[in-house]
């Protein structure tokens, strides 16, 4: 799960990206709010940590910007601002979440994770397709009642198809929610990942469209 952060306390930045690593995230970081607009209008996150003291362009303005164009990447706006007209602020321009710091790590990525869940239409934590389970927190999988051993990567992927069930999505799609900033990409990286998924799973149930790319077929379908 690829996620922006924006804070540009050098410190603080470092812990919360170190912090969401540990729990799976894929972390592009950046330290002002002009930098925080352009990456969430053109890149492919499934959410963003918003500081709202931010350098250049304060986090407000730029959650205000980003609903104006209508992006709806779900934000988490993390601030030391705890005004209640603040809040209210923030939320009536678009925010999903507030929290104020400090904040527990695993308080962010838990509502990180449930911010994702709601875009997506789940409503709760473990996700299911058929006879195929996961549980996004625990990074667990089980198919036909048995768990997966499941890589780092592997995982990613097939959480990804699975938040997207019903849509297909393309070898870039895949790459952008795989791979965070600096980490070198190979041509072939998200087919050998989708090759050992069909191993350890099954191989009908990631289908290639061809031209277009992979969706997720019903578990129980073809069985």
């Amino acid at each position: 799960m690829r996620i922006l952060l924006a804070e540009d306390d050098t410190m603080l930045g470092d812990g919360l990206r170190a912090g969401l690593r540990q729990q799976g995230f894929q972390v592009d970081w950046v330290r002002d709010g002009l930098a925080a607009e352009r990456e969430i209008s053109t890149g492919d996150y499934q959410a963003a940590v918003l500081d709202l003291g931010l350098p250049q362009k304060d986090g407000l303005d730029v959650l205000q910007a980003l609903r104006s164009k209508k992006i709806a990447t779900p934000v988490l706006v993390l601030t030391a601002r705890d005004t209640v007209p603040e809040r209210i602020r923030g939320l009536d321009l678009g925010a999903d979440d507030y929290v104020l710091k400090p904040v527990d790590l695993f308080e962010l990525g838990a509502r990180l994770r449930s911010l994702v869940r709601r875009a997506h239409g789940q409503i709760q934590d473990m996700l299911t397709c058929g006879e195929l389970q996961m549980n996004p927190a625990g990074r667990q999988v089980i198919f036909d009642g048995l768990p997966v051993a499941l890589s780092t990567r592997e995982f990613d992927l097939l959480h990804a198809l699975m938040l997207a069930q019903g849509r297909i999505l393309s070898r870039e799609q895949l790459e952008q929610q795989l791979y965070s900033w600096g980490h070198e990409v190979e041509s072939n990286a998200v087919e050998v990942h989708i090759h050992h998924l069909r191993k350890k799973l099954r191989a009908d149930l990631i289908q290639t469209v061809r031209g277009i790319g992979y969706t997720l077929l019903h578990a129980s379908q073809g069985a």
